[in-house]
């Protein structure tokens, strides 16, 4: 049966695939939801927590303000100026038994003696900061205080009690018990964790669910209590005076230094955020798992066509192709690919035939190249025993020339002071004839052999160099010599015959090649050479050739710029000589480092141009 067109098309294969099992949507779907669902948990809960606090707080400060407007009535009563302390003691019962918040009140005249007191432990008004206050005028509550006898907490609250002159003559006080407003207070409908507390500014607790903690417990270091009192770390979630992170909020009580702190554990506030994430992680476990059954079926489908590609084209690269090996009924771009392999493959085949037989043809051309190159080298060698004997022909000429002279001269005086004879005469002009054309001769041949008077002009130094290796380059090439060059920039140039360098440098070059035969590196470095001489400071120019051949011993360094030593079987020992004597003359010197098997290195140092005093300043080319 014919397969729809889309399932014979990679592309659409892929589509589906992955139309099916999209892991990344979905994941991010997920996150989204979590994510949305804590941030709503996390609003929900602070709002509830800040309107509880608020509810907490207006109803303390609702039951405060009666508290207090209650005392400034009982204050206000004349029955409280009377002497008679039945009357008085009447009238605060029947105060203490309506409103049952009061735990107990006292009267004090001005100087601090009790005039009359509901109970027998009554407030100590000494140094007491309620009675001042009182005295003053004002009226006073003062911080809750807690009783661990009846395990309840008060707080007192005292005004004074003026007489019709308006001067302070007693001061009440009340003792007020807290345990009804506080159980209202610290009752929260959130959750189990839910609490409620007092705190002042100090970080005591002045109400709180577990009674030990009050007054006995500071939490002014905890992040609870900065979260209270410092506007600038007031967060949402924060760690509590327990060490448990929890969603809080906090309102002071207007006209105390208290606040009242409401909080919740966050881990219960987000368990169903926790649920939420887990069933969403099981979701998307399913998903990976059905994900990666998807890629195994899309990995046999796809990748192991792939693989017989690859392994194809390894025994292409080795030589034994296969064509059964990417044999293929595919239609999609994976048979496509195979079919074009294939193709390609047949190709290299017959491209492969023709490459060998131009191989053949152009190894045939070297070696015939190699026979040429062989005779030139050949023809070289002759050469250069020829100039070899040409400069030891010159010094026997040199030799033979001197005697020449004095036994010419003697003839020419035997001449003048002797007569000669008539017969003897044809024959010493012969003589002096045959003397005249051999000196002549050798005069000559001299004058071919003497080196010529240099010609000094100011030479670029990296023009020098390029020109010498225009000269040894085809032969580093030709024996795969790889020439590195480090000419540093803006060097002076040298005062010197822009030929004789030259000849030295290609001199020097085709030693360093000659040392290394075949392949090696041949290094040119030219650099300025700062040079002194007593006071004087003058600049050089250095130029360095080093090779990596096997180097040359230290005991056979001295001997390298004598005439005719040589370490080459073909060579005729006059080469480094001629290098010494042209650098010589050029005011200039040839050092050379070395050693047996790490190579050999050159180095020229000329005077540059203005500093040039040689030994022969021959012609001034630039005058």
């Amino acid at each position: 049966m014919r397969k729809p067109a889309l399932l014979n098309n990679l592309q659409g294969k892929l589509m589906i695939l992955f139309s099916l099992f999209a892991l990344v949507p979905l994941s991010a779907l997920g996150a989204f939801s979590v994510q949305t669902a804590k941030e709503l948990i996390l609003n929900i809960v602070t709002n509830e927590v800040d309107h509880v606090a608020r509810d907490k707080v207006e109803l303390l400060k609702r039951w405060i303000s009666e508290r207090k407007a209650d005392i400034a009535v009982v204050a206000g009563s004349s029955i409280l100026s009377s002497t008679d302390p039945y009357v008085i003691a009447a009238y605060l019962e029947l105060v203490r038994t309506n409103y049952r918040v009061y735990s107990g009140f006292a009267v004090f005249s001005r100087t601090g003696q009790l005039v009359y007191s509901t109970s027998a432990d009554s407030p100590v008004p000494d140094g007491a900061e309620w009675f001042r206050e009182a005295l003053k005028g004002r009226l006073f509550m003062s911080d809750i205080f807690f009783d661990p006898e009846r395990m309840d907490s008060f707080f007192l609250i005292s005004a004074p009690l003026p007489e019709k002159t308006g001067d302070i003559a007693r001061v009440i006080c009340a003792t007020v018990g807290t345990n009804t407003i506080l159980s209202a207070i610290l009752s929260v409908s959130l959750g189990r964790t839910g609490e409620c507390y007092l705190v002042n500014r100090e970080g005591m607790f002045l109400a709180h669910k577990e009674p030990h903690r009050i007054l006995t417990e500071n939490i002014a270091q905890s992040e609870s209590f900065k979260n209270i009192f410092n506007a600038r770390s007031n967060r949402i979630t924060y760690i509590d005076y327990r060490g448990i992170e929890v969603i809080g909020s906090s309102s002071r009580v207007e006209g105390t230094d208290w606040a009242l702190v409401v909080e919740q554990d966050r881990d219960e506030a987000f368990h169903a955020a926790g649920t939420l994430t887990r069933y969403i992680s099981l979701v998307i476990a399913f998903s990976v798992l059905a994900a990666l059954a998807s890629a195994w079926l899309l990995s046999r489908y796809v990748a192991m066509p792939i693989h017989k590609l690859s392994t194809a084209a390894d025994e292409l690269a080795a030589g034994r192709y296969d064509p059964n090996l990417i044999n293929t009924k595919r239609r999609d771009e994976i048979g496509l690919l195979l079919k074009a392999f294939a193709d390609m493959a047949e190709k290299l085949r017959h491209r492969e035939k023709d490459l060998e037989t131009k191989v053949h043809l152009r190894e045939a051309e070297l070696k015939e190249t190699g026979v040429e190159l062989q005779k030139t080298q050949q023809a070289a060698v002759r050469s250069q025993q020829l100039a070899s004997m040409g400069q030891l022909a010159a010094g026997v000429a040199h030799e033979i020339r001197t005697p020449l002279t004095s036994l010419k001269l003697f003839l020419e005086s035997v001449e003048s002071d002797i007569e000669v004879s008539t017969e003897f005469e044809e024959d010493f002009h012969v003589a002096m004839k045959q003397i005249k054309r051999m000196e002549d001769t050798i005069n000559r041949f001299l004058d071919f052999a003497r080196p010529q008077e240099p010609l000094f002009s100011d030479v670029c130094v990296e023009d020098l160099i390029k020109d010498a290796l225009l000269v040894v380059g085809p032969r580093a090439r030709q024996q795969e010599t790889v020439i590195a060059l480090d000419i540093k920039p803006s060097l002076p140039t040298v005062r010197g015959d822009r030929k004789q360098l030259c000849e030295v440098l290609v001199n020097l070059m085709v030693n360093a090649l000659e040392a290394m035969v075949l392949r090696g590196d041949l290094k040119i470095t030219a650099c300025v050479q700062p040079f002194s001489n007593g006071e004087k400071q003058s600049e050089h120019v250095r130029i360095d050739i080093k090779d990596t051949g096997p180097g040359i011993a230290q005991e056979q360094i001295p001997k390298l710029f004598d005439p005719f030593f040589t370490t080459k079987a073909t060579g005729t020992g006059l080469g480094l000589s001629i290098v010494l004597s042209i650098i010589q003359l050029h005011g200039g010197e040839v050092l050379v480092s070395s050693g047996e098997y790490r190579g050999a290195t050159f180095s020229v140092i000329i005077p540059s141009a203005g500093k040039n005093k040689g030994k022969n300043d021959g012609k001034d080319t630039d005058s």
